[in-house]
């Protein structure tokens, strides 16, 4: 683990202070209106990256007029920048004095592309100012924490991809969306997929000009998995037996292990991936951590945290992630809203060595949240909600009384909100590590510890 920057406060949590503050009319403001450039001062960074930067008084303005704020992209704090305010964004701010946190971004598609938005930055900073974000979240909930460290994942390792295709009258664009745009951005070279990704970059073109429309975008997830890449495609053309035939000839010739078009599958081999001693075909698309290092950090925190439990409840449970690792010395009870991920789940563990035993359930737990009673025969619990968190299930666990929870959580804060719940009920928040898979991007994520006090 690589410890934050000691003694730096950057992050905050989000909210209502992360909008433009309205000021009322002023000389400043109508100058700011017609369009003359103004002086700024970047004062932190929202969730998102971008620097909440705040209009410097000029001479005409009186000592008490409120500050004019605006989101300022691709800044940093304590920097003084130039630009124009339209909508609350300074789109293209001059930097007049830049942050010694600042360095030159190493990808060329940096400044159009949406895909990374904090390469312009020290890698020291971003992991400080990825940990305050969480340590902001909580406070802002009352809670205080110490991260243990933050593990962010190696260049070029990300071993799955959304990208965005779109056929034009020259070819096709395939890559990612512009800032703050509905553009495609046609990626040569990208710092963070895999090199294996990066080479595909032709053939999904190519895969582009048969099955798109030139009125329609696809979305193509593109996973690396060990029989080879892993490819599914929403938004083409309508499935027909000339267009399948076509798309299985250029399969076969990228030497794609699977292609699944809208929902039909051409498979020239299983895309199987290793979750511990199992293996697991996921469905097309499905949910994966985002990098294997990233994943191996996740899973190792959570070990730590679930000790020597023996009855395990898995929530939000996906493919497996967490489920068939700690199989290894526990029974699980696996719960998933959708029934495809744990059909997937179920296949691993019966075909894998070893394991104990293992249970599915599939239950959408944001509307039928495992209850106390349920809770009762579990000595540790294992969670890991999408971006919205998990309220219900947090109430549910803070009236149980699950000895152990391990909450993983994308989102810092919905996390904050639903910690805030467990500690209501008599949880201890113990440990916590951040992990940052999406290097250079403002996603966060975390494992956190929590005990009955």
């Amino acid at each position: 683990m690589t410890p934050p920057a000691a003694g730096r406060t950057i992050g905050r949590a989000s909210g209502a202070a992360d909008a433009p503050v309205p000021a009322p009319a002023s000389p400043h403001v109508a100058a700011t209106a017609t369009g003359s450039l103004t002086r700024w001062r970047v004062d932190r960074l929202n969730r998102r990256g971008d620097g909440v930067a705040v209009a410097q008084p000029d001479a005409d303005c009186a000592p008490d007029h409120p500050p004019d704020r605006a989101f300022a992209p691709m800044t940093l704090p304590g920097e003084d920048i130039e630009g124009t305010a339209a909508a609350g964004v300074i789109a293209a701010p001059r930097i007049v004095a830049p942050s010694p946190d600042r360095v030159r971004a190493p990808c060329p598609h940096y400044r159009a592309c949406g895909g990374c938005r904090l390469m312009h930055a020290r890698d020291d900073f971003v992991a400080s100012w990825k940990t305050g974000v969480v340590t902001a979240a909580l406070a802002a909930q009352g809670i205080t924490a110490q991260v243990n460290g933050i593990h962010t994942s190696p260049p070029r390792s990300r071993r799955r991809a959304v990208l965005s295709g779109r056929r034009t009258k020259r070819g096709a664009l395939v890559g990612f969306h512009a800032r703050a745009s509905d553009q495609v951005v046609d990626v040569t070279d990208c710092l963070v997929v895999r090199p294996a990704i990066l080479a595909a970059l032709p053939n999904l073109r190519e895969l582009v000009l048969r099955g798109g429309s030139r009125s329609g975008e696809l979305a193509l997830t593109v996973t690396e998995t060990p029989a080879g890449l892993d490819v599914a495609v929403t938004g083409g053309k309508p499935t027909s037996a000339e267009l399948l035939a076509d798309l299985a000839a250029l399969a076969d010739a990228a030497d794609w292990a699977r292609l699944d078009w809208s929902g039909v599958p051409l498979i020239r081999r299983m895309p199987a991936l290793p979750m511990g001693r199992a293996q697991v075909v996921p469905p097309p698309g499905a949910f994966l951590q985002a990098t294997a290092e990233g994943e191996a950090a996740l899973l190792q925190a959570v070990r730590r945290i679930v000790g020597g439990a023996t009855r395990i409840a898995d929530l939000y449970a996906g493919i497996g992630t967490f489920t068939l690792p700690l199989a290894e010395t526990a029974d699980l009870h696996a719960v998933e809203g959708l029934a495809e991920p744990l059909a997937a789940l179920d296949a691993g563990w019966r075909t894998a060595p070893g394991l104990r035993r293992v249970t599915t359930e599939t239950r959408d737990l944001a509307r039928r949240p495992l209850l106390p009673d349920e809770l009762a025969r579990f000595d540790a619990v294992v969670i890991d909600p999408p971006r919205a968190g998990a309220a219900a299930q947090a109430a549910a666990l803070a009236d149980s009384r699950v000895p152990v929870v391990a909450w993983v959580s994308c989102d810092p804060v919905t996390f904050a909100r639903d910690a805030r719940r467990l500690v209501q009920g008599g949880y201890e928040l113990t440990t916590i590590d951040v992990v940052d898979q999406f290097r250079w991007s403002a996603h966060v994520e975390t494992v956190a510890g929590f005990r009955r006090s």
